[in-house]
């Protein structure tokens, strides 16, 4: 479901401003399977899941961590920052 992180300046703003972090994701995804599955590979504590399809047809999952679980870890774990 999950494809890769996103890594524009948006998706960097985000993680740092408002502790969530940018999906690609398979169009056929819900925001139930992308919870689970960050949770699952992640485990961190996912707050709540948007989607969105872009204009070029990929669909985004924006993703917001709990309290406890800052995005900059993860970032830094997935390597993006």
């Amino acid at each position: 479901m999950i494809e890769y992180p996103s890594l524009t300046e948006k998706a960097i703003g985000m993680i740092e401003k408002e502790n969530k972090i940018i999906f690609i994701v398979s169009n056929r995804a819900t925001k139930v399977d992308v919870k689970q599955q960050i949770e699952e590979l992640y485990g961190v504590k996912v707050e709540q899941v948007n989607m969105m399809t872009s204009m070029k047809g990929k669909k985004k999952a924006y993703v917001r961590l709990a309290a406890p679980h800052k995005a900059v870890d993860l970032a830094t774990k997935l390597k993006i920052i």
